[in-house]
């Protein structure tokens, strides 16, 4: 009996590893994956992630990171492995399109590993307009397109990031400026047969456009992010351009905006939050010609012996170039969108109620 006893629990314990052997086969979910990637990659990295995912990922991914007990090897490697090929793809058609990344794919990997890496990033991802352009210097791209129709620039600022877009458009001639704010402010929809012709006098071609619908780009929104990050004196000149031209619009625009005065529209704790943000000497330097009634506004938000610290650095400061002071304020403005953004305070624009729930 003892003997029996003894083989049925050696027996047992040898079935353990078995089991596990077993379970470990079974496919991991995409999930999965995403959360086992992440707790790879730590809490820092994971967090910035998250703040390009929609609430319903977090929480799906969240949920798997917290059933997560341990990371065996073998899915650590898998896990790694894969998404080491997806960035190499995406890099690949970033550089040189589809077909492009499937050829070293290929030589790479073998034909069967590329097809599905390949069709499984096509399935998710659209590739927009102009994409070969976006890792182009702002400076060379001007070069390249201020020759070119203002629609056709437009179009082409339209669909890059607003930070470089809005280099670009501060460096074109000041005759044009307003003109291409215009129009990319009232640009709707463009037919593919449209960008491609733009795409061809730009001597460049997309390897693939991955839909024949019609794309979205321009409009209010896209033209305020860009003026947002262009410098004052350039926004400046082209509201008032836009004012003369067509009134309507640069109302519609100026009520989107915020500058940086506008932080006299902040409630008292929303500018309490802001001030936490920012760097006492970035403050000073912030605070210099702007009118008293911003500078009595942030005082009032701040301790008696912080307000003082304040006004003693403003004092001490000495000469600031004007462009060092305006890139301050952008960087605060900045700052005041992010929050808003992130829900920790209310931005009140011209012509919205206000509304407390």
């Amino acid at each position: 009996m003892a003997g029996a006893g003894a083989g049925g629990a050696a027996q047992k314990k040898a079935a353990k590893p078995q089991a596990k052997k077993s379970a470990h086969k079974k496919e991991l979910t995409g999930r999965q994956k995403a959360a086992i990637f992440l707790v790879i990659m730590g809490s820092e990295v994971s967090s910035e992630v998250f703040k390009h995912l929609r609430e319903d990922e977090i929480e799906a991914i969240t949920f798997e990171i917290a059933r997560l007990d341990t990371i065996e090897p073998e899915d650590r490697d898998l896990v790694l492995s894969e998404f080491k090929d997806l960035m190499m793809a995406q890099d690949f058609i970033t550089s040189g399109g589809i077909d492009y990344a499937r050829e070293l794919l290929e030589k790479a990997l073998g034909s069967q590993k590329a097809a599905d890496i390949i069709n499984r990033l096509t399935s998710s991802l659209q590739i927009r307009p102009f994409d070969f352009i976006r890792r182009t210097d702002p400076a060379h791209l001007l070069n390249f397109i201020q020759q070119e129709h203002p629609q056709a620039i437009a179009l082409i600022l339209a669909y890059l990031e607003p930070q470089k877009a809005s280099i670009i458009l501060g460096s074109l001639p000041n005759e044009t400026r307003s003109d291409i704010a215009k129009r990319i402010a009232t640009m709707d929809r463009t037919s593919p047969e449209v960008l491609r012709e733009v795409e061809r006098v730009l001597e460049k071609k997309l390897s693939t456009l991955s839909s024949e619908d019609y794309t979205s780009a321009g409009g209010i929104e896209n033209i305020v992010e860009i003026l947002n990050l262009v410098d004052r004196s350039t926004e400046k000149m082209i509201i008032e351009s836009l004012e003369e031209e067509d009134p309507e619009l640069a109302e519609e625009i100026k009520k989107r905006m915020f500058v940086f005065e506008d932080i006299v529209l902040l409630d008292d704790r929303s500018i309490q939050r802001v001030v936490r943000e920012v760097e006492t000497n970035e403050l000073a330097k912030a605070l210099r010609g702007v009118d008293p009634e911003v500078q009595e506004k942030i005082f009032k938000n701040m301790s008696k012996r912080a307000a003082q610290v304040l006004k003693e650095e403003m004092e001490y400061l000495g000469p600031v170039r004007v462009k060092d002071v305006e890139e301050v304020q952008q960087k605060i403005v900045a700052i005041i969108r992010r929050l808003e953004d992130e829900g920790e305070i209310v931005v009140a624009r011209s012509g919205e109620e206000d509304l407390l729930l």
